[in-house]
């Protein structure tokens, strides 16, 4: 069975989409920590970080610094803070959370419930700024 990242990278189900690659996604994700909190996925389904091809995991985080890039410059922040934790979804994704303190990263705390429209300004903001990398 697919997971729910393959779904939105095979645009079976909607996301938040701000950058993607032959290999790799980037998306919104949907119960964020803080206002621009992305998901950085590669397109082929593994469900541990580690189990990664080498190549894969070098193409994986250099998207991901260049999504980053894209990101902080929209994104009112200190930096970018990265987070690999893999259990809540049986997929590789690496959070990219906006960091102003310490406690915008604690995966304990409540989840944000921002509108679509606010959801969707975010992602083209992002996605602008990554095309002009």
């Amino acid at each position: 069975m697919s997971s729910i990242f393959t779904k939105i990278i095979n645009r079976e189900i909607p996301g938040y989409i701000v950058a993607e690659d032959e290999h790799n996604i980037a998306f919104l994700d949907i119960m964020p920590l803080v206002k621009g909190h992305l998901l950085v996925v590669p397109k082929e389904e593994v469900d541990y970080i580690f189990d990664l091809s080498d190549q894969t995991y070098a193409r994986l985080m250099q998207f991901a610094k260049k999504v980053a890039l894209a990101q902080e410059k929209v994104i009112p922040c200190t930096r970018i803070g990265v987070a690999v934790i893999g259990l809540e979804v049986p997929h590789v994704h690496v959070h990219l959370v906006p960091l102003r303190s310490m406690d915008d990263i604690d995966f304990s705390r409540a989840k944000l419930q921002l509108p679509k429209e606010e959801m969707q300004r975010i992602a083209e903001k992002i996605k602008d700024s990554f095309n002009r990398l």
